[in-house]
C-alpha cells in the first residue's frame, strides 16, 4: 500500500488558567473536540500516538479514552516529538498498518507550579551523558543563552533582534482570544525585563501554561467522509544531533539543517513557496536559529532577516500566528501545538490572525537544546 495521509481533525483543550489538576481531562477534551472535528467516532481510531516523555504515555492515553489501537507511537524527543510521530503515522498509514491515528499530549505545568510543583516536562536528568554537565548548573535556558552568545559572537546578531522575536510574537497573540498573553510589548521592554540566563530576559523565554491538543491523520481513502477541509502531509524529516552540549559541534546550527531540507525535499517545494511557518520558539535564538537551518535565509543572517517585522501577520512570512510559545501556550513541550495552528491556517479557520491564502504550511519542533528536529510541509492540495 503506499496510500497519503490528511490531517482531518484538531483542537485545543481550554487553557485551566492555572487551575487545572488533571492532564488526562484536559487531553481528553482535545481529543473529543479533534475527533468531532474529523467527524469520526471513537470507535474508528486503530492508531494511539502520546509521548513517553513526561505522565501521559500511549497506553495510558488509550484506556483513559476507552481506545484499542493496534498501531502506537511513543517517540520521546522532546518538543519535537510530535512532528516526529506525525512522520511515523504517515508511514504507518502509507503500509496500511492504520487508518485512524489520533495524536495528543496535555499538561498542567502552570497549575502544578502554583501548587508547588516542581513537575518536569523532560524526563532528561543528571545521568548517562549530562551527568558530567549537571554539577555545573548547565540547564536548559542556560545551554540556550550560551547557543545564542555564539550566534552574536560568530555573526554579529544583536539582542535587539532577537528581543524582536518576542515583539512579533506578541503582535501575532493580540489576535488570538486563546493567548495567554495579549497586550503589545517593545523591543525596550523585553531588553529592560529581569535577566534570566545571559543575554535572555524573561521575555526572551517561553511562558508556563496548562493546556492540551490533539490531531486526528487519516488514510485518504477516508476523504470523503470528511465533513472539513483536508490538510495533506507533503512531506517529512526528522533528526537528532546531540544531548551533552560538549558533543554539539556548532552551536549556530542545529538538526532542523537535516530535517528542514528532508522535509522540503520530500514535498517537492521550497522555502520561498511556504506561506505561513509555525516553529518551536521556547526561547526567541531557538527560532531564529531553526529559520536558518530551513533554509529561510542564509547562515548567519536570522537576526537581520526577523528584524523588520518579517514574522508578524501581514509581513512577508508570518510566524506563529497564535503568538507562539513566546506569547499564547507553552505547556512544557508545544510540538503539536504548532501542527494545530498551522491546519487551522490552511483550513481558513483563524479569523483576524488568518493569513490570507495560505496553501503550504512549514511546521518545525525542536527538542531538548538542539537536540532533535521534526519538520513537516503541509498543504491544501493533493501531492
Amino acid at each position: 500500500m503506499n496510500r497519503r495521509t490528511v490531517i482531518a481533525g484538531v483542537a485545543l483543550a481550554d487553557g485551566g488558567n492555572g487551575l487545572a489538576t488533571d492532564p488526562y481531562a484536559l487531553v481528553g477534551q482535545a481529543a473529543r473536540r479533534a475527533l468531532a472535528d474529523a467527524g469520526i467516532g471513537p470507535d474508528q481510531v486503530d492508531g494511539v500516538a502520546s509521548t513517553s516523555l513526561g505522565t501521559l504515555p500511549p497506553i495510558d492515553v488509550a484506556e483513559y479514552l476507552g481506545l484499542r489501537p493496534r498501531w502506537i507511537d511513543s517517540t520521546a524527543v522532546g518538543g519535537a516529538s510530535w512532528e516526529v510521530m506525525v512522520a511515523h503515522a504517515a508511514d504507518a498509514i502509507a503500509a496500511g498498518h492504520a487508518d485512524v491515528v489520533l495524536l495528543t499530549y496535555g499538561s498542567t505545568a502552570r497549575s502544578d507550579l502554583r501548587r508547588g510543583l516542581r513537575t518536569a516536562s523532560l524526563n532528561w536528568g543528571s545521568r548517562g551523558p549530562l551527568q558530567w554537565e549537571a554539577p555545573y548548573g548547565h540547564t536548559l535556558i542556560a545551554k540556550y543563552a550560551m547557543a545564542a552568545r555564539r550566534h552574536m559572537y560568530e555573526f554579529g546578531t544583536t539582542i535587539e533582534q532577537l528581543a524582536e522575536v518576542a515583539v512579533s510574537a506578541r503582535a501575532n497573540a493580540a489576535d488570538n482570544p486563546e493567548a495567554a498573553y495579549r497586550d503589545p510589548i517593545t523591543i525596550d521592554d523585553v531588553l529592560s525585563g529581569r535577566m534570566i540566563a545571559d543575554p535572555f530576559t524573561k521575555l526572551h523565554c517561553c511562558i508556563r501554561s496548562d493546556g492540551a491538543a490533539a490531531a486526528v491523520l487519516v488514510a485518504e481513502d477516508r476523504l470523503a467522509d470528511l465533513p472539513g477541509t483536508p490538510v495533506w502531509v507533503l512531506g517529512t524529516g526528522e533528526s537528532v544531533s546531540h544531548v551533552s552540549t560538549s558533543q554539539w559541534d556548532d552551536m549556530t546550527s542545529g538538526p532542523a539543517a537535516v530535517s528542514g531540507p528532508l522535509a522540503f525535499a520530500r514535498a517537492g517545494v521550497r522555502p520561498e513557496d511556504i506561506d505561513v511557518c509555525e516553529i518551536y520558539d521556547a526561547f526567541t535564538y531557538m527560532l531564529l536559529m531553526t529559520m536558518e537551518d530551513l533554509g529561510f535565509c542564509k547562515k548567519g543572517e536570522g537576526g537581520p532577516f526577523v528584524a523588520d517585522g518579517r514574522l508578524r501577520l501581514g509581513g512577508d512570512l508570518p510566524t506563529n500566528t497564535d503568538g507562539g510559545g513566546l506569547s499564547a501556550c507553552h505547556p512544557g513541550q508545544r510540538g503539536l501545538f504548532l501542527v494545530v495552528e498551522a491546519v487551522r491556517q490552511l483550513r481558513g479557520e483563524c479569523g483576524p490572525r488568518q493569513v490570507p491564502d495560505a496553501r503550504l504550511a512549514c511546521v518545525s519542533g525542536t527538542g531538548g537544546w538542539f537536540c532533535s528536529s521534526g519538520t513537516l510541509i503541509l498543504g491544501t492540495e493533493r501531492p
